[in-house]
């Protein structure tokens, strides 16, 4: 059997904006009532997070829990978790109405670190990133130029990409073009 490498394999670019592969990260997809004891009970369990308002995230360490949806969450837990995390929610949530799948392997994960961060996302993304409007514990679903993506802010200069594998070379270099030196200033 092959060990999981993530879609750039630890590639970086950038000197004062930094563009990274964030490595391997276990992304469960999970479906249900939000508002259910029972989901918000089995998800802090899976990522030590309460369920977040829309549009937010709750992230530290690698675990996490963001809103996807009405009835739709993206955990977060360390790769090597998430097959043990999809069977702990299937055995919580029984006898729901609910869907858990690891999804790990069908994503990618980037990180867009320094102070002009804010701007590589607003030069390709639809989203006012201005401080008032998005900020750190906010995440959005949206397209990133010709790619379906997910970001959020962990800090006021870094920013976490999540979009699906498939487009992860175009992302990487949609990130890392963005970011090139001389072409950011200050959002």
């Amino acid at each position: 059997m092959s060990e999981a490498v993530s879609v750039m394999n630890g590639a970086e670019r950038g000197t004062s904006i930094r563009v990274r592969d964030a490595g391997l990260q276990g992304m469960i997809t999970l479906r249900g009532d939000l508002s259910a004891a029972k989901l918000k009970s089995a998800v802090k369990a899976a990522t030590g997070q309460a369920v977040p308002k829309a549009r937010g995230i709750a992230y530290a360490d690698g675990k996490g829990v963001a809103w996807m949806s009405p009835d739709e969450l993206l955990l977060l837990v360390p790769y090597s978790e998430a097959d043990a995390a999809v069977a702990a929610l299937e055995n919580a949530l029984a006898g729901t109405h609910s869907l858990a799948v690891n999804v790990s392997d069908a994503r990618a994960f980037f990180a867009v670190e320094g102070a002009g961060a804010r701007e590589v996302i607003a030069k390709i993304a639809p989203v006012d990133m201005h401080r008032d409007s998005f900020g750190p514990g906010e995440l959005r679903r949206t397209r990133m130029a010709q790619a379906a993506a997910a970001f959020w802010m962990s800090s006021e200069e870094t920013i976490h990409v999540i979009c699906f594998r498939s487009v992860g070379q175009y992302m990487f270099d949609l990130l890392s073009t963005s970011a090139e030196d001389g072409l950011v200033g200050a959002l």
